[in-house]
């Protein structure tokens, strides 16, 4: 069996920086996203408060896992995990996620003059996105979206799929195939027509996805990221998302426990408080267990992942992190439903936020099987 090396394959640490972005996140995410503010965005165009977004860039948190000579602060893709944890607790809206792995991209493999002109735009607040898939499937690997030379530049064709926040990006990443190898290339939002963005319909109503078709849209060649570096960078982009995705998922099942905690302490049958019986009380244990051992995955990847290309170690940490967290949402949403009853099923019951989050948190990055799969030859000699 595969055990890697021991010392980074127990690393768990929590630094100074870390620690104090956590207590900071908490006390922001806390007074800007109570759940009357979350469902006051849900039928709203844009999905987030552009007042909230200003702050957490005054805040720096865009930058957080920028280097400094970019405008960021240089501390590392670890630091955004205690901001993703706590957004997820709070159901906060933002293109943050978003915006953080589109700059990770042109981070590992952009020239320098994409990093000089789009990383110091990003720090400041510039929003940015990717465009990875053409379907539903995150295991099916294969572009048909491409990018082909014309005299004055690149022609793309084709179409994504959840391109999340596409609506008010500055910036698309966009994966296609440029003669017979994958390549991403830079498209400013100017240079989509806004009849080629169909919004999609999500079961998590704080999320906004589109479908996107790039066909006809010309690019000059410098938009072309270093495609020596593409391969190794979708890999790593990948990992980092299903981090960051587990990451907020661990923060929604503490909320979802907090409130059926608070359900279990109110509400009373037969007489007696329902948090007093045990076929309740058991599997409020199980949530609990489930997301301190998500949290402990969540922070050993956030300790061993850097800037540099990720290593195996590295990989199995982040498919951990991601199966166990969204495993644990999933179970926390279905009890935090089951446990309001009747209730609990009306969308009018703050559980079924949870609930909702879970199913989309599952799919983003691959669900746990797809991670589950991976993990197979990377774990077992």
């Amino acid at each position: 069996m595969y055990l890697g090396h021991t010392e980074e394959n127990m690393a768990l640490s929590f630094s100074e920086e870390q620690a104090m972005i956590l207590d900071g996140a908490r006390e922001f995410c806390s007074a800007k996203s109570d759940i009357e503010s979350v469902r006051k965005l849900l039928t709203s165009d844009q999905g987030f408060n552009a007042d909230v977004w200003k702050e957490i860039v005054e805040l720096g948190w865009l930058g957080v896992a920028i280097p400094e000579n970019f405008g960021g602060s240089g501390l590392g893709v670890g630091s955004v995990v205690p901001i993703a944890e706590c957004m997820g607790k709070n159901l906060l809206a933002t293109p943050f996620f978003s915006t953080t792995l589109a700059a990770q991209a042109i981070l590992r493999a952009g020239t320098p003059g994409q990093q000089d002109l789009w990383l110091p735009k990003i720090a400041e607040g510039a929003i940015a996105t990717l465009a990875l898939i053409e379907s539903e499937d995150w295991g099916n690997e294969t572009l048909t979206c491409t990018a082909s030379e014309m005299a004055d530049g690149l022609v793309l064709e084709g179409a994504k799929m959840f391109v999340t926040d596409a609506a008010v990006t500055d910036l698309f990443v966009v994966a296609v195939i440029y003669q017979g190898n994958s390549a991403l290339v830079l498209v400013n939002k100017d240079q989509v027509d806004s009849k080629a963005i169909q919004h999609q319909t999500l079961i998590d109503e704080t999320k906004r996805s589109s479908i996107i078709d790039f066909t006809g849209i010309t690019v000059s060649k410098d938009a072309m990221l270093d495609i020596s570096k593409t391969d190794s960078t979708l890999r790593d982009i990948k990992l980092i998302g299903a981090l960051l995705v587990a990451a907020e998922a661990t923060g929604s099942t503490a909320a979802a426990l907090d409130l059926t905690v608070e359900y279990l302490k109110t509400r009373k049958q037969f007489g007696k408080l329902i948090g007093s019986y045990q076929s309740l009380k058991h599997p409020t244990v199980d949530m609990l267990n489930q997301m301190e051992a998500a949290r402990g995955l969540v922070y050993h990847a956030a300790t061993i992942v850097g800037d540099d290309s990720l290593d195996k170690d590295m990989e199995v940490a982040c498919r951990m992190a991601k199966v166990q967290a969204t495993e644990a949402l999933l179970f926390a949403g279905d009890r935090a439903v089951q446990f309001h009853g009747g209730m609990g099923f009306t969308y009018e019951c703050d559980a079924q936020l949870y609930i909702r989050r879970a199913q989309w948190s599952q799919q983003q990055f691959g669900d746990a099987y797809h991670h589950r799969k991976r993990l197979v030859p990377l774990l077992l000699d």
